[in-house]
């Protein structure tokens, strides 16, 4: 009897172990369950390149998520560091490049902006009494547009010396890799081993109690949120140097991936949990995804929808930990930490031998016959592009090539994981559309390196060569914007200039274009130029308030389509009446428009051409064939009497 009781007590207890030991390390199970699985689905995701490749793409993520661990540690939030990032790699390359400040003091410069950035937040948030949520959503808005007025709304050259930290050390080695576990170890040090860190841990438990116990709560604040800026300003240097340029518009929405990654990890939003290790971890899961869902084709809206599922997962981990009475993540003291060390090892042990045995269910995948090739178009939030991709995806099945599409959402550092991640998949060509022709050039690079053909569609890239360059003429077709308009009105005539997204190429070229055009014309007067961002909501609101102040407005150019069909809301009966309305690149609704006289013309690019011809050079390549440097193919300007001929 007291045998059998015994037994059935130590059986419980080993399952009660087994579950604690799963609850207390719920994120770096749920990382050896993704290794596992991608490593099944793709024979592409388990080689050396592409581990790299996930630790070079969870880097900055994970840089910036160290700071904000410090923030939510002690119940605070930080949605700041992602435009922080931009502003204080901004600063670095303006000062260097275009002011000759040495280098050093350049990099100096830039850390001290984010440690500004960040005690402006903690000044907010401690002596003003802001919620934490206002006072860095506030910081958000005014980095980001900080980083506009510098940068005038274009990328700015990085320095040959900064850069390299986004290059490899004997050619293998990532260096963004190094600097993210260099700013871990930091991280985790300040936790686990300073004063600072242990009144993270209080003010995050009980902020009042801290108060009263001495601790001086709102200096301690100061730092804590300087610190924030301090690792955002690090990963901005470290995304500009993978870029090889400063974007203004980088790590846009970088906050809410570090913030994920947080939580991912273990800590919580309440404050008093938290530690540098499950900070990485979370990030490694985020990036695992990413990359994994690229390689399997999976599209990019799709991925956002499994990131989304796995932070609520994540958090519903971290309530069910709570109530289980599991282990609190904290930087507590050396006792765990011998314990901590085992657990992962015995995960490294299990998660290599299972990955090693899913290995031998990809040795024959790579008998297919079908020749694969890589498209990373910039947005598929545009019909344009949208089109593009109709056009490749249709000529692929045509000649019976295997396709991948994939999605950056007009992110620089999104696009070139993409690439890297067609690179390290040896994919026989890759067919890219920059988001910004400086920031593909150094993925473009490593493609040539490994002896892929690269094809340039719609957007070249700037100091890399690719095999081709199939595009329109942006300069050309602004060109003809602004005289398309002119000419209607006659010579004379005041007009309004919606401008596309800022920094972006194509934006600064038919700008460019426009300007060159209307210099024909000193008739023309222009009113007002301001961004629309190459949307038509935002089309809509900018015009709306441009009639506000320019109500005899004869004539509108929009840098797309899309603006202008916002324009055309905004304008309602005076469209196609007493205002002329041009857009750009001859999407479906753009020809409806046309059609029905609202719109007035648009400059059409023939987007699915672009594709399809993109393909047919990719193949060539592939084949060894010959192919031209450039391809270009020709806008038309397409009106009410030519829209029933025009196909795109």
């Amino acid at each position: 009897m007291a045998t059998d009781t015994l037994k059935s007590t130590t059986g419980a207890s080993g399952a009660s172990g087994i579950r604690r030991l799963l609850l207390d390390n719920g994120a770096l199970t749920a990382l050896i369950v993704l290794v596992i699985a991608m490593s099944a689905l793709s024979g592409d995701f388990l080689t050396t390149d592409n581990l790299l490749n996930v630790g070079v793409q969870a880097a900055v993520t994970a840089i910036l998520a160290f700071g904000v661990t410090f923030v939510i540690v002690s119940a605070g939030i930080d949605l700041s560091v992602g435009s922080v990032a931009a502003l204080s790699a901004t600063v670095l390359a303006w000062s260097a490049t275009q002011h000759g400040v040495p280098v050093v003091l350049a990099v100096i410069l830039a850390i001290a902006t984010g440690i500004a950035a960040g005690l402006v937040n903690g000044f907010l948030i401690a002596y003003g009494k802001l919620p934490p949520f206002i006072a860095t959503l506030a910081m958000l808005s005014v980095a980001r547009g900080l980083s506009l007025v510098i940068s005038q709304g274009s990328p700015i050259a990085f320095p040959d010396s900064v850069s390299h930290l986004g290059d490899t050390l004997g050619g293998w080695l990532p260096v963004p890799v190094l600097v993210m576990i260099a700013m871990g170890l930091i991280a985790a040090f300040v936790l686990g081993r300073t004063y600072i860190g242990r009144s993270m841990y209080a003010i995050g438990g009980n902020e009042e109690a801290a108060r009263l116990s001495g601790l001086r709560v709102s200096k301690q604040k100061l730092a804590i949120y300087a610190l924030s800026g301090l690792f955002a300003a690090a990963a901005g240097i470290v995304l500009a140097s993978r870029l090889s340029s400063a974007q203004p518009q980088a790590a846009d929405g970088y906050e809410l991936d570090a913030i994920a990654a947080v939580v991912i990890g273990g800590a919580s939003l309440a404050g008093g949990t938290g530690k540098a290790s499950g900070t990485l971890i979370g990030a490694l899961i985020l990036a695992v995804l990413r990359n994994g869902l690229n390689l399997l084709s999976v599209s990019a809206f799709w991925q956002q929808v499994v990131i989304g599922v796995v932070i609520a997962l994540a958090v519903l981990l971290d309530t069910v930990r709570r109530k289980a009475g599991a282990t609190p993540v904290s930087g507590g003291g050396g006792g765990g930490k011998g314990k901590q060390a085992t657990t992962y090892a015995l995960a490294a042990v299990v998660t290599v031998a299972i990955v090693g045995a899913t290995s031998f269910l990809h040795n024959d995948s790579s008998t297919s016959t079908k020749p694969k090739l890589g498209l990373s178009l910039s947005t598929l939030n545009n019909p344009f592009f949208v089109q593009i991709r109709s056009g490749a995806q249709a000529e692929a099945k045509k000649l019976g090539l295997d396709l991948t599409v994939t999605d950056a959402q007009n992110d620089a550092s999104q696009q070139a994981n993409q690439l890297q991640n067609f690179t390290s998949s040896n994919y026989g060509a890759i067919i890219v559309n920059p988001v910004d022709s400086d920031a593909a050039s150094n993925s473009v690079k490593a493609a040539d390196k490994a002896k892929i053909p690269v094809i340039a569609v719609d957007r070249g890239v700037n100091k890399a060569a690719v095999d081709t360059l199939v595009a329109s003429d942006n300069i050309a077709g602004g060109e003809l914007a602004a005289k398309t308009v002119a000419e209607k009105l006659g010579g004379t005539g005041k007009i309004v200039i919606l401008q596309g997204q800022a920094g972006t190429s194509a934006a600064r070229e038919r700008a460019e274009g426009f300007a060159k055009g209307l210099k024909a014309y000193p008739g023309i007067k222009v009113l007002a130029q301001q961004p629309a961002d190459f949307d038509r909501t935002k089309g809509l609101d900018v015009m709306s308030n441009l009639l506000q102040a320019h109500p005899d407005v004869q004539g509108v150019i929009a840098a797309n389509d899309e603006m202008a069909l916002g324009a055309i809301k905004a304008l309602g009966s005076k469209a196609g009446t007493s205002v002329s309305v041009v857009g750009f690149d001859g999407t479906p609704d753009g020809l409806t428009a046309v059609k029905q006289g609202t719109l007035y013309a648009s400059v059409a690019q023939q987007p699915s051409q672009l594709g399809k011809i993109a393909v047919d050079n990719a193949l060539r390549a592939t084949q060894g064939k010959k192919v031209e440097t450039t391809v270009k193919v020709p806008v038309k300007v397409v009106t009410k009497d030519n829209v029933a001929g025009f196909t795109g």
